[in-house]
């Protein structure tokens, strides 16, 4: 297991209780990364910082922000950004207790571990059971990398979580008149429809284990690349892979073409009782496609 590196330093101020913590990112990307090439002779491309004025390639320690309204440009500096009070703001401070039912899911955003600093963690334990026996999450606001930022504690694994928020103005606003329309259709639901919907949703009715479910693009894409390792440059991808089991004939994308729910809905019930819809004891898809089915490599991928 690799070492986790603190990203903050500080304390959670819990009325006049102090609580002295370390934050550790709680995620990580699992994607593979990549470096841009040339497709010609494989030489690594790199991007330059020129300035379009004097153009002279330009060291990022003389790089400073810029913000444009209506025309006008402000330029503001490193030691702007460091004058502003928040910006070095080392507490998370507790600002109220709510249920975890008022959270809306969409506003929240990266986790943080939250580990007790110090010689006694008994400040850090006292906060951590009067979540627990509150049963209730608490709303906090911090400061991280030059950003104020609203956040809420819970108790995972006996272990203080720190999860960021969205502000309120950003999180869209439905425009119910345009692109969500069809929302407000009057279209009536078969009393038969929803009983069979129902039952489909108890078909698929199961306890959530994350660890079940994999990423077959990240897969394939190891598979992909370490055949290339062994290979060298050149690749018959359909010896990877195997043959594409597609028929190649795709959907006919006519707006006329009427789904009928009701044998979609039974043909997904049958499917379930009869076993073809249960998954067996290999992981399950992220996308419920097969892995290894022959599909080409893209060129997506994180650069960097």
């Amino acid at each position: 297991m690799r070492r986790m590196r603190a990203v903050w330093t500080g304390s959670v101020t819990f009325g006049l209780v102090n609580v002295p913590v370390k934050a550790y990112g709680a995620t990580e990307d699992h994607d593979l990364s990549f470096h841009q090439v040339h497709d010609k002779d494989g030489g690594r491309i790199r991007y330059e910082r020129r300035c379009e004025v004097c153009g002279e390639k330009v060291e990022y320690k003389h790089i400073d922000k810029a913000f444009e309204e209506d025309g006008d440009t402000v330029v503001l500096t490193d030691e702007d950004f460091d004058s502003l009070p928040e910006a070095d703001n080392d507490e998370i401070e507790v600002v109220q207790f709510v249920p975890a039912d008022q959270i809306d899911p969409l506003m929240l955003e990266k986790s943080y571990y939250l580990a007790p600093e110090g010689k006694t963690p008994k400040s850090y334990l006292l906060l951590r059971q009067t979540l627990l026996d509150s049963e209730l999450i608490a709303v906090v606001r911090f400061a991280l990398r030059q950003k104020t930022r609203l956040g809420v504690l819970r108790v995972v694994n006996k272990v203080i979580v720190l999860q960021g928020l969205m502000w309120a103005d950003e999180v869209r606003e439905l425009d119910f008149d345009d692109e969500f329309k069809g929302t407000k259709s009057r279209a009536k639901i078969g009393e038969k429809e929803l009983k069979l919907s129902k039952q489909l949703v108890e078909s698929y009715a199961s306890d959530f284990t994350p660890e079940e479910f994999e990423d077959d693009y990240q897969a394939e894409l190891r598979k992909l690349i370490d055949a290339k390792f062994e290979q060298g440059e050149t690749l018959d991808t359909e010896a990877t892979f195997g043959a594409d089991d597609s028929d190649g004939s795709g959907d006919s994308g006519d707006d006329d073409n009427v789904v009928d729910l009701m044998a979609a809905l039974k043909a997904s019930l049958d499917k379930r009782s009869s076993g073809g819809g249960k998954s067996g004891s290999g992981k399950k898809s992220g996308s419920g496609k097969k892995s290894g089915s022959g599909k080409k490599s893209s060129k997506k991928g994180k650069s960097a």
